[in-house]
């Protein structure tokens, strides 16, 4: 099967690092994958390093290239547009990540036919998609992956936080939080180095498709405090594989101070937390249910 890779992304957040992910699985699968980005994009760069074929994204080279692939797979909202008017009759296969609502509209219901599957990273995101009006039988769930690593070892000290310029992350709201805890907080830009150190990570967002920074703790083996929000609870079990939180200072500023006083706790919650992630949020098992996907559409 050949695959034609679409992703519009010019940072290296969740959303790039899965389609990075999903590379390698499909190469080790036997896939023949060729990704379509934007010159010089971090995940342009790191997948040539990587040795995937990859190529600047234009309109001009998907026309040109679509033809020549058992289908499209797009991994944004830019690129499953243009998916939507280069594919000519090939299956087009979406990823849609986000929370929100879908868009109503002429040429957004246009959009939204032509897809063959819709691939919803979370439960939450299917029910959106099925809001919009989109059939059951053009969704799947895929849940996002990360790779298996050793957890953290050695003292694990302070709370860590995403770095994210996202006004959608609740970066102010942790740090208040934080404060009122009497604890320090740091914001990462490199979270799978940090988090091997980290004594709690904090997600904290007002809106959230799933949240992949959240299965790198997991793995990791750092307790998470997360928002009750979105596809969260899917991958947070309450008291369980972490704690989950209102959106409010003093709730969120009560989980971090529980962690604090009640360290067993955060060792237990870790502990099932990274198990869960192992059993279910593998990239082999990512890579198997949007490969059984692709051939949904193709055979």
């Amino acid at each position: 099967m050949r695959v034609l890779q679409i992703d519009s992304g010019h940072e290296m957040r969740g959303g790039q690092w899965q389609v990075f992910y999903l590379l390698g699985g499909l190469r080790d699968a036997g896939c023949e994958t060729v990704l379509l980005a934007p010159a010089g994009s971090p995940l342009y760069q790191k997948a040539r390093e990587a040795g995937f074929e990859v190529a600047a994204m234009s309109p001009a080279r998907l026309v040109r290239l679509a033809q020549g692939f058992d289908l499209i797979h797009a991994h944004d909202a830019r690129s499953h547009s243009l998916a939507a008017l280069a594919a000519r009759g090939r299956p087009v296969v979406v990823s849609r990540r986000v929370a929100f609502g879908v868009r109503g509209g002429v040429v957004s219901n246009w959009k939204y036919r032509r897809p063959a599957l819709f691939l919803a990273v979370s439960e939450f995101v299917a029910g959106r998609l099925r809001e919009r009006g989109i059939e059951p039988g053009r969704i799947r769930v895929v849940y996002d992956a990360v790779p298996t690593v050793p957890a953290g070892a050695g003292e694990r000290v302070g709370v860590l936080a995403v770095e994210t310029s996202d006004p959608q992350k609740g970066s102010r709201l942790a740090e208040l939080a934080a404060r009122q805890a009497g604890v320090e907080l740091k914001f990462s830009s490199n979270l799978a180095e940090d988090l091997q150190e980290a004594g709690i990570f904090v997600y904290l967002t007002y809106e959230e498709g799933l949240g992949s920074a959240i299965l790198l703790a997991m793995m990791a083996g750092t307790p998470v405090i997360a928002s009750r929000v979105g596809g969260i609870p899917e991958l947070v079990r309450h008291e369980s594989t972490g704690l989950l939180t209102g959106n409010e200072v003093a709730s969120v500023a009560a989980a971090i101070g529980r962690l604090m006083r009640e360290p067993a706790l955060g060792s237990a919650l870790a502990l099932r937390a990274r198990e869960m992630v192992e059993r279910r949020f593998t990239i082999s098992r990512m890579t198997a249910a949007t490969l059984e996907a692709y051939r949904e559409v193709v055979e």
